[in-house]
């Protein structure tokens, strides 16, 4: 036991190998985008005469897409980026859970507490598992060590629980909110991202009109579509990163209450019968 790594050691390591999974991700999702757009949608399948300088084939929406120039790539790693970052923060957050309802993980500690059941408590934590489980478990293990203490009084030993558990959720819940970061990021650059090829499109458009005599009507129809398709992948981006980051942003905060549901219940159970 002497050599086992300290909690915040661990957490330091978990946040260390966080990022590094962030910043792969990040760079693995921009070689993914621009691959897909060279060498899928940049395809001469996709276009008249076979080439992909010519026009996309009627209804071909990867010719479309590759059309839109190259701030389209970049939109599309953003996307990416945010399904990746939205799956791994899924499995994280559903480990913190633990293995059963969260809720009904509470209501049976409350129980346990309520019946001066302390070992079953912490029975159950060690089912449940997770980042809410430990964090009550770290508080249910002070509860024991203070009942054998003789030199502080009740108010200062539920002090002391309460300390404990706040620590512990302090510890646990950075750790949910990791690359969150990244996501709300990408809700604004996704939108500004979208905004600028929509701008250079429409510079590409209002060029052909500039033309001497009769307007240059394909220069104009390839602007206003570079401008609607860049807006497009723009907003599905930033849509797709707002419903994450709320979903997940929502979740976690159900888990802090649950927390300090649990740990409202542990300091006054003690406070209650001692």
């Amino acid at each position: 036991m002497a050599n086992a790594p300290k909690p915040t050691t661990a957490k330091k390591e978990n946040s260390k190998g966080s990022g590094i999974f962030a910043g792969l991700a990040i760079i693995i999702c921009i070689i993914v985008g621009w691959a897909l757009f060279l060498l899928v949608m940049g395809n001469g399948s996709n276009f008249e005469g076979g080439d992909n300088t010519g026009h996309p084939l009627p209804g071909n929406y990867f010719g479309m897409i590759y059309k839109g120039g190259y701030i389209v790539p970049f939109l599309m790693s953003m996307l990416l980026m945010v399904i990746v970052f939205s799956i791994e923060r899924f499995f994280v957050i559903s480990k913190a859970a633990g293995s059963g309802n969260v809720d009904s993980f509470v209501r049976k500690v409350q129980g346990l507490l309520t019946s001066r059941n302390v070992d079953g408590a912490i029975s159950e934590c060690d089912k449940q598992k997770g980042s809410v489980a430990a964090v009550i478990k770290s508080g249910l293990l002070k509860y024991k060590e203070v009942e054998t203490d003789s030199v502080m009084d009740t108010e200062q030993k539920c002090l002391a629980i309460q300390k404990d558990i706040e620590e512990a959720t302090a510890l646990e819940m950075p750790m949910l909110e990791q690359n969150l970061t990244i996501i709300a990021t990408l809700v604004s650059v996704g939108t500004l991202g979208g905004l600028l090829g929509t701008v250079t499109g429409m510079i590409k458009a209002f060029a052909g009109l500039a033309t001497a005599g009769a307007p240059d009507q394909a220069q104009l129809a390839n602007g206003i579509s570079e401008a609607l398709i860049n807006t497009a992948t723009g907003i599905s981006t930033s849509l797709l990163a707002v419903i994450s980051y709320n979903f997940f942003t929502s979740k976690i905060d159900s888990l802090t209450y649950s927390i300090d549901e649990a740990g409202f219940s542990i300091v006054q159970t003690y406070a209650a019968t001692h």
